[in-house]
C-alpha cells in the first residue's frame, strides 16, 4: 500500500462582488447582507489553500508536481478572477450569489477535473483572515 500524502499550494487574487439574491426583497437581502449588499459592490483580497491529496507516485516522488499544481491555480482560477467583479464579469456568478462557500465551491468545480482520478482536492478561502470556508468535494 502507497503511502497517502496532502499537498498544499496557496494563492491569492483580489476581486469585487455584491452579495444579493434575486429570490429577496431589497429589505431583505439589505437585513441579510448588509454592508455586501452595496449596490456599488466591494472587494477582497482573497487567499487560497489548495490542498491535494494522494498517493505518492513512484516515479517522480510527488503526489503531484507543485509546478503543474500552480500553473493550474494561476491558469484556471487567478487569471478567470482576479481583479474581477464576480458579479458583472465572470460566467459562473452571472445567476450564482457568490459568498465565500459558493467561490470555494466553483473553485473546487474548476480545478477537480483537471486532477488525476486518484487525487482528492480540498479548496479553503479565506475572505479576511478571520473569516474562511473550505469545500472538499
Amino acid at each position: 500500500m502507497s503511502n497517502i500524502v496532502s499537498v498544499f499550494r496557496k494563492a491569492h487574487f483580489n476581486a469585487a462582488h455584491r452579495l444579493h439574491s434575486p429570490n429577496l426583497s431589497e429589505e431583505e437581502n439589505q437585513k441579510i447582507f448588509g454592508k455586501c449588499n452595496n449596490v456599488y459592490f466591494h472587494g477582497h483580497n482573497y487567499d487560497m489553500e489548495i490542498k491535494v491529496t494522494g498517493p505518492i507516485d513512484e516515479k517522480t516522488g510527488y503526489v503531484i508536481d507543485l509546478k503543474i499544481l500552480n500553473n493550474l491555480i494561476e491558469n484556471e482560477v487567478c487569471e478567470r478572477f482576479d481583479h474581477k467583479n464576480l458579479n458583472l464579469d465572470t460566467e459562473e456568478f452571472k445567476t450564482l450569489n457568490p459568498t465565500a462557500e459558493n467561490i470555494a465551491i466553483v473553485i473546487y468545480d474548476i480545478l477537480k477535473p483537471k486532477l488525476a482520478a486518484n487525487l482528492s482536492l480540498s479548496v479553503r478561502l479565506y475572505e479576511t483572515p478571520r473569516n474562511f470556508v473550505e469545500f472538499n468535494g
